[in-house]
């Protein structure tokens, strides 16, 4: 799988525990249309509420879905799932929406006949945005975030809003809020203790960076960022190709690597072998399932990633200082 989505990067029951917690009945507050929406590239105005919404991000369909809007297009990103959504979102996916793959088809979009079309985690570009226009009313990234930068809350209450359903995603954001913050409050030992989350990509390492949702979400939970990495972040960029003789950004008390593809191209990293974290076992791979819900950061997919990451955060923080053969969860 290739993380870096421009260009293109049997089901546990406690996923479907999660989904079922995170969607309990809400009363539906009214919310006035027309509404005006700032962004990167101007300004979106949506005259009423939208029934028909076309999803171009790559984590697109989650967080529509946990609003209880059914797509009538989304974006397949990574995953062997038929219909472009992981398991958390599958459960509440009715028939199957229409799916773009690689590129932009904007033929493809215009014909599902959209109100809306969200663009929050989509890398657009203003060219795309204007013959995006053309079509329905475009939601982007705010000015002055990146095109993968916007945060996990504010790409939820965005798409809520845009629909219609602002006090259902700003109930569910509260939820998880609460369950982040219990989280960091169990384990007052993280804070402080930085932590590296890395990618093997075409044999090359490459580390998140601080802006990118992901590190965002590590660091809620009480996780800092290794200074070294923060040194060499840039403005709108969420990811860093580094070379096999920086090993510097790796230096962390928790080393985390996206895994989804096998422990194999991770481990022939050269400096690997010589990181603290590697020979004092504070190292963690991440397989396919909890890969893909720390990265779509959803209303649907964080309550998966927490509670599988807590727990083997917690045991691989808690090592006694002693080698051990690397953690790998799914």
């Amino acid at each position: 799988m290739i993380h870096n989505p421009s260009p293109p990067h049997p089901l546990a029951l406690g996923v479907i525990g999660a989904v079922v917690f995170a969607l309990l009945p809400l009363s539906a507050v009214a919310q006035e249309f027309p509404l005006t929406i700032d962004h990167a590239f101007g300004q979106t105005v949506i005259a009423a509420a939208p029934s028909r919404v076309a999803s171009i991000d790559y984590d697109g369909a989650d967080n529509l879905l946990a609003l209880g809007v059914q797509p009538v297009l989304v974006r397949y990103w990574f995953g062997d799932y038929p219909r472009a959504v992981w398991p958390w979102a599958d459960v509440l996916l009715e028939g199957t929406p229409d799916i773009i793959k690689g590129e932009l088809d904007f033929e493809q979009i215009a014909a599902t006949d959209p109100d809306v079309i969200v663009a929050l985690y989509s890398g657009i570009t203003a060219e795309d945005y204007a013959k995006l226009s053309e079509i329905a009313p475009v939601v982007a990234v705010p000015d002055g975030v990146g095109p993968y930068e916007l945060g996990w809350q504010d790409q939820a209450l965005t798409v809520g809003r845009a629909v219609g359903r602002l006090a259902q995603a700003q109930a569910q954001v509260d939820k998880i809020t609460a369950r982040i913050d219990a989280t960091a409050a169990a384990h007052p030992d993280w804070a402080g203790r930085t932590v590296t989350l890395g990618a093997v990509w075409a044999d090359k390492p490459n580390v998140y960076a601080p802006g990118d949702p992901r590190v965002q979400l590590l660091n809620q939970i009480g996780l800092q960022n290794n200074a070294a990495l923060t040194a060499m972040a840039t403005p709108g960029v969420f990811y860093i190709e580094l070379s096999e003789e920086t090993p510097e950004p790796f230096d962390s008390d928790l080393l985390l690597w996206f895994a989804d593809e096998g422990v194999q191209p991770i481990e022939a990293v050269a400096f690997r072998p010589i990181l603290p974290a590697v020979t004092e076992g504070r190292e963690v791979f991440l397989g396919p399932l909890v890969t893909s819900a720390l990265s779509h950061t959803s209303l649907l997919s964080l309550p998966y990633a927490l509670d599988v990451l807590e727990p083997v955060i917690a045991d691989a923080l808690d090592g006694d200082g002693l080698a051990a053969e690397a953690r790998v969860t799914d």
